[in-house]
């Protein structure tokens, strides 16, 4: 038996069920489970002192690429909208290996792990050169975060009337039976399962209406969970118009593509008949403010959407149309831009921070996780609110409203992730300079 106790912590943020916040107590980890949440707890095991800061549940990552952390800030894409972004970064993508797909994660993962993030999904859609979905699962085992990859995949290339060069896109029938060996290879269902799998193909406008259909079909027969993008801007609902005669919704609804074993990244363009369907059906949206900003595709219905009752979660996309893989900014974000579009009471600080942690376990069929209360997974993170960022805070909101944006310490499963502001887990600095040596081939090659 293993314990861990975080003592004398300012303020615990615990979104229970009663969304209580308690000041100056302890929380007491017992094998990965929270045990106790009280006063004066006692251990034989390890101790955190957390006087003078902030403990939230961890973060939640619902929408991630990964391996887009080596192509940050790419002449060329940084003006772009959606299509023309990706027609820039995909060649670039077409000459990553299986040392691309794991140096990247493990520096995208870290960069969540630093801004408090526990757990994140990620959808890889792209397998060059012997790539396999393996390769970022090996990395999240090393850095320790909860994991949720998705097997994602791309099959209507350019000669085929779709966005992908043709060397990028795969057989369905090979798609399809990767899907089978990956789930079969790393999914746990059990309750506290680090490593989860979903089956993702990329979006409307890259496979083909028979895949989108086989895969609903597949991951109900698994018993996994579907994730793809959609509605994320203009030229994403004309293409559905042209292409399929329908909204994004109706097609998404037509294909088996709701339900809560569902989410959706972006979702930027929903309408309200489109918001009604999600808010019956319970399929999960996943929020990505800052890339959504970044390449002009709009502000999401967000306040919208939760007030019908439609599950949402954050998401930091992927590095190179964010750029940033910083959990509590998207959080940030996602207030602003809701109170920009909506009034300045149209969304608290404590509510984004509850889309950015329990929102996101829920989200991800996750009700172990998400809160700091009794049973629940020793997901922590811990905020030094001893820094100029919460100079003359007043109030816990400050953690979204002010910063800091970084954690002191971050916990999964009861072990520790992050220690004073630093990777435990993993050799960062020595990640950082293979990281860079690997993108610095890739800006120099062809």
């Amino acid at each position: 038996m293993t314990e861990l106790l975080i003592q004398n912590a300012d303020m615990i943020v615990t979104m229970n069920d009663a969304r209580d916040e308690v000041c100056g107590a302890d929380i007491l980890v017992v094998d990965g489970v929270i045990k106790k949440v009280g006063y004066a707890l006692t251990t034989s095991g390890e101790t955190i002192n957390a006087r003078g800061c902030v403990v939230t549940p961890g973060l939640v990552n619902t929408h991630h690429h990964l391996y887009q952390t080596l192509t940050r800030a790419v002449p060329g894409g940084q003006d772009a909208l959606l299509f023309g972004w990706l027609q820039t970064l995909y060649p670039i993508w077409s000459r990553f290996g299986p040392e691309e797909m794991f140096v990247s994660a493990q520096v995208g993962l870290a960069e969540l792990a630093l801004s408090g993030c526990t757990m994140t999904s990620d959808h890889l859609y792209l397998y060059p050169n012997g790539a396999r979905l393996d390769d970022t699962i090996a990395a999240a085992q090393e850095v320790g975060l909860r994991f949720h990859p998705t097997r994602g995949a791309m099959s209507i290339g350019e000669s085929d009337g779709g966005l992908p060069p043709d060397a990028l896109v795969e057989r369905e029938s090979a798609i399809l039976e990767d899907c089978i060996r990956v789930v079969d290879a790393f999914h746990d269902p059990n309750p506290g399962a680090m490593l989860r799998v979903g089956i993702a193909p990329c979006s409307p406008f890259s496979v083909s209406r028979d895949l989108m259909r086989d895969a609903a079909l597949l991951a109900r027969d698994k018993k996994v969970m579907l994730h793809t993008h959609l509605a994320e801007n203009e030229e994403d609902i004309a293409y559905s118009l042209e292409k399929f005669g329908c909204r994004p919704g109706q097609y998404a609804e037509d294909l088996g593509w709701t339900g809560d074993d569902v989410w959706h990244a972006h979702c930027v363009k929903l309408d309200g008949r489109e918001i009604d369907l999600f808010a019956r059906s319970k399929t999960g949206v996943a929020h990505c403010p800052c890339s959504n900003c970044r390449l002009g595709s709009g502000i999401a219905p967000v306040r919208a959407m939760r007030d019908a009752g439609v599950p949402v979660a954050l998401g930091v996309d992927g590095s190179a149309s964010n750029d940033i893989g910083n959990l509590i900014g998207e959080a940030r974000q996602t207030m602003l831009l809701q109170r920009v579009q909506n009034g300045a009471d149209a969304m608290s600080a404590r509510e984004a921070l509850e889309i950015a942690t329990r929102g996101g376990a829920e989200v991800l069929g996750r009700d172990d996780c998400g809160q700091i209360s009794v049973g629940k997974r020793a997901d922590l993170a811990i905020w030094d609110t001893n820094g100029i960022e919460s100079a003359g805070s007043w109030d816990a909101a400050a953690l979204v409203l002010a910063g800091p944006d970084k954690v002191r310490d971050l916990i999964v499963e009861g072990r520790q992730i992050v220690r004073d502001g630093q990777m435990v887990t993993l050799d960062l600095p020595r990640v950082i300079e293979r990281q860079n040596i690997l993108a610095r081939h890739l800006a120099t090659s062809k």
